[in-house]
């Protein structure tokens, strides 16, 4: 096993984690279709989240070209890891008993939510540092000019429940993702 087999073996159940956490929540909605109300903006808000935990996997592979690790490092990115998990567990919370759905519970945890979101946006700049300066750059303005955006844009959402700015900003980034990774990430090695 290779040292980077051997470090990302950790991430991996993390990560691991957070997409059972996703499935199992879709799973429960399916079984108990009735129980709670569904709000569509949350499930956008779950797609992008599944989605960004695969990727986010997938990303990681570029440590491979990083030969010497150093514990800080290894900790950034279990870190990083943790982050993500966090994001999925606030969108399926253990019960919703306190609250009359999805939307009121997403509504109340929208801090939370897009809290973690900022954090992660920031860690990702980190974290696109350490796989090189070449890849950092590579990148270009759109991606600096994007992450401070939605940076912006997650520090609104922070702010107001408008309904309407809520389904804009996850319709737009769920779209903008997919967009995102088959331009740049695609192919790997």
């Amino acid at each position: 096993m290779g040292l980077f087999e051997y470090i990302s073996v950790l991430t991996s159940i993390i990560i691991g984690l957070g997409i059972a956490h996703l499935l199992k929540g879709i799973a429960q909605l399916i079984q108990h279709p009735g129980r709670y109300t569904v709000y569509w903006v949350h499930l956008v808000w779950v797609g992008f989240m599944f989605v960004t935990m695969i990727f986010w996997w997938w990303w990681q592979f570029k440590l491979t070209e990083l030969l010497v690790w150093h514990f800080q490092h290894y900790m950034f990115v279990l870190i990083y890891a943790v982050i993500l998990y966090l994001i999925c567990a606030l969108l399926f919370p253990s019960d919703l008993d306190e609250y009359s759905g999805y939307d009121d519970y997403f509504y109340s945890r929208r801090v939370w939510f897009f809290g973690l979101q900022l954090v992660s946006g920031f860690v990702d700049l980190y974290d696109t540092w350490l796989k090189g300066a070449d890849h950092f750059f590579a990148l270009g303005l759109q991606y600096y000019t994007t992450t401070l955006l939605i940076a912006a844009l997650c520090i609104g959402a922070m702010i107001t429940a408008n309904r309407r700015y809520h389904a804009t900003f996850a319709v737009s980034l769920l779209v903008y993702q997919f967009f995102w990774v088959f331009q740049y990430w695609s192919t790997q090695g």
